[in-house]
Protein backbone atom coordinates (compact mmCIF):
# COMPACT_ATOMS: atom_id res chain seq x y z
CA UNK A 1 0.00 0.00 0.00
CA UNK A 2 0.77 3.76 -1.14
CA UNK A 3 1.04 6.62 0.78
CA UNK A 4 -1.20 7.80 -1.80
CA UNK A 5 -3.64 4.78 -1.16
CA UNK A 6 -6.06 4.66 1.83
CA UNK A 7 -7.15 1.97 4.07
CA UNK A 8 -11.01 0.67 3.10
CA UNK A 9 -13.27 2.26 4.97
CA UNK A 10 -14.69 0.23 8.19
CA UNK A 11 -17.59 1.10 10.12
CA UNK A 12 -15.97 1.43 13.80
CA UNK A 13 -17.18 -0.81 15.83
CA UNK A 14 -15.39 -0.02 19.23
CA UNK A 15 -16.35 3.61 19.07
CA UNK A 16 -18.78 5.13 21.83
CA UNK A 17 -20.54 2.49 23.46
CA UNK A 18 -18.89 -0.32 21.60
CA UNK A 19 -15.85 0.56 23.26
CA UNK A 20 -17.46 -0.63 26.49
CA UNK A 21 -18.98 -3.48 25.13
CA UNK A 22 -15.18 -4.37 23.52
CA UNK A 23 -13.46 -3.94 27.61
CA UNK A 24 -17.02 -6.11 28.82
CA UNK A 25 -16.49 -9.07 26.18
CA UNK A 26 -12.34 -8.96 26.58
CA UNK A 27 -13.55 -9.20 30.50
CA UNK A 28 -15.69 -12.09 30.05
CA UNK A 29 -13.41 -13.97 27.80
CA UNK A 30 -10.95 -13.79 30.36
CA UNK A 31 -13.18 -15.07 32.95
CA UNK A 32 -14.95 -17.40 30.90
CA UNK A 33 -11.53 -19.08 29.61
CA UNK A 34 -8.91 -18.56 32.54
CA UNK A 35 -12.09 -20.70 34.74
CA UNK A 36 -13.13 -22.92 32.54
CA UNK A 37 -9.25 -23.91 31.56
CA UNK A 38 -8.48 -24.49 35.47
CA UNK A 39 -11.59 -26.32 36.04
CA UNK A 40 -11.03 -28.79 32.65
CA UNK A 41 -7.69 -29.47 33.70
CA UNK A 42 -8.48 -30.14 37.66
CA UNK A 43 -11.61 -31.59 37.76
CA UNK A 44 -13.36 -32.20 34.56
CA UNK A 45 -15.24 -35.38 35.30
CA UNK A 46 -17.18 -34.17 37.95
CA UNK A 47 -18.93 -31.62 35.51
CA UNK A 48 -17.92 -32.20 31.52
CA UNK A 49 -20.93 -30.63 30.35
CA UNK A 50 -20.54 -27.42 32.35
CA UNK A 51 -16.81 -26.65 32.10
CA UNK A 52 -17.13 -27.62 28.02
CA UNK A 53 -20.19 -24.67 27.84
CA UNK A 54 -18.14 -22.72 29.96
CA UNK A 55 -15.13 -22.80 27.19
CA UNK A 56 -17.41 -22.63 24.48
CA UNK A 57 -18.88 -19.47 25.88
CA UNK A 58 -15.49 -18.11 26.10
CA UNK A 59 -14.43 -18.82 22.76
CA UNK A 60 -18.08 -16.98 21.45
CA UNK A 61 -16.82 -13.84 23.78
CA UNK A 62 -13.40 -13.70 22.17
CA UNK A 63 -14.88 -14.07 18.66
CA UNK A 64 -16.98 -11.46 19.45
CA UNK A 65 -14.38 -9.17 21.39
CA UNK A 66 -12.31 -9.79 17.59
CA UNK A 67 -15.43 -8.80 15.68
CA UNK A 68 -16.07 -5.29 17.20
CA UNK A 69 -12.20 -4.24 17.35
CA UNK A 70 -11.80 -5.07 13.69
CA UNK A 71 -14.83 -3.08 12.29
CA UNK A 72 -16.88 -3.37 8.81
CA UNK A 73 -19.72 -4.36 7.52
CA UNK A 74 -18.74 -8.27 7.53
CA UNK A 75 -17.36 -8.31 10.80
CA UNK A 76 -20.56 -6.42 12.33
CA UNK A 77 -22.72 -9.51 10.60
CA UNK A 78 -20.51 -12.14 11.93
CA UNK A 79 -20.60 -10.39 15.37
CA UNK A 80 -24.75 -10.25 15.02
CA UNK A 81 -24.97 -13.75 14.21
CA UNK A 82 -22.61 -14.79 16.92
CA UNK A 83 -24.14 -12.20 19.55
CA UNK A 84 -27.81 -13.69 18.47
CA UNK A 85 -26.28 -17.64 19.33
CA UNK A 86 -24.77 -16.44 22.18
CA UNK A 87 -27.99 -15.29 23.48
CA UNK A 88 -29.61 -18.38 22.45
CA UNK A 89 -27.00 -20.38 24.35
CA UNK A 90 -27.82 -18.07 27.50
CA UNK A 91 -31.65 -18.96 27.34
CA UNK A 92 -31.00 -22.59 26.53
CA UNK A 93 -28.68 -22.86 29.24
CA UNK A 94 -30.26 -21.06 31.97
CA UNK A 95 -33.25 -22.38 31.22
CA UNK A 96 -31.82 -25.76 31.36
CA UNK A 97 -30.25 -25.38 34.70
CA UNK A 98 -33.75 -23.81 36.57
CA UNK A 99 -35.45 -27.16 35.04
CA UNK A 100 -33.29 -30.08 35.42
CA UNK A 101 -30.27 -28.80 37.99
CA UNK A 102 -28.92 -32.05 38.34
CA UNK A 103 -27.66 -31.71 34.71
CA UNK A 104 -25.20 -29.49 35.95
CA UNK A 105 -23.49 -30.32 38.87
CA UNK A 106 -21.00 -27.38 38.66
CA UNK A 107 -22.25 -23.71 37.00
CA UNK A 108 -21.01 -22.56 33.75
CA UNK A 109 -21.12 -19.17 32.49
CA UNK A 110 -24.63 -19.27 31.20
CA UNK A 111 -25.74 -21.15 34.23
CA UNK A 112 -29.06 -19.40 35.68
CA UNK A 113 -29.10 -17.18 32.77
CA UNK A 114 -25.63 -15.59 34.40
CA UNK A 115 -26.12 -15.11 37.62
CA UNK A 116 -22.74 -15.91 38.82
CA UNK A 117 -21.90 -13.30 36.79
CA UNK A 118 -24.27 -10.51 37.49
CA UNK A 119 -26.75 -11.66 34.71
CA UNK A 120 -23.93 -9.99 32.19
CA UNK A 121 -23.92 -12.86 29.88
CA UNK A 122 -27.63 -12.49 29.21
CA UNK A 123 -27.65 -8.91 28.94
CA UNK A 124 -24.52 -8.36 27.26
CA UNK A 125 -25.59 -10.27 23.75
CA UNK A 126 -29.01 -8.17 24.05
CA UNK A 127 -26.98 -4.47 23.97
CA UNK A 128 -24.47 -6.26 21.71
CA UNK A 129 -27.52 -6.92 19.38
CA UNK A 130 -29.19 -3.34 19.37
CA UNK A 131 -25.24 -1.30 19.03
CA UNK A 132 -24.68 -3.34 15.71
CA UNK A 133 -28.06 -3.22 14.60
CA UNK A 134 -27.03 0.62 14.68
CA UNK A 135 -24.12 0.71 13.55
CA UNK A 136 -25.08 -0.94 10.34
CA UNK A 137 -23.93 1.41 7.44
CA UNK A 138 -26.42 3.04 5.53
CA UNK A 139 -26.40 2.46 2.16
CA UNK A 140 -26.81 5.81 -0.35
CA UNK A 141 -30.31 5.74 -2.38
CA UNK A 142 -29.46 4.61 -5.77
Amino acid sequence: MTATQERPNRTRLASGPGLLLVWLYGVMVVGAVSRSAYQIATEFDRAPLAYTLSALAGVVYGFITYTLVRGGEKARRAALVCCAAELVGVLTVGTWTLVEPTAFPDATVWSDYGMGYLFIPVLLPLTAVYWLRRARVQEPAA
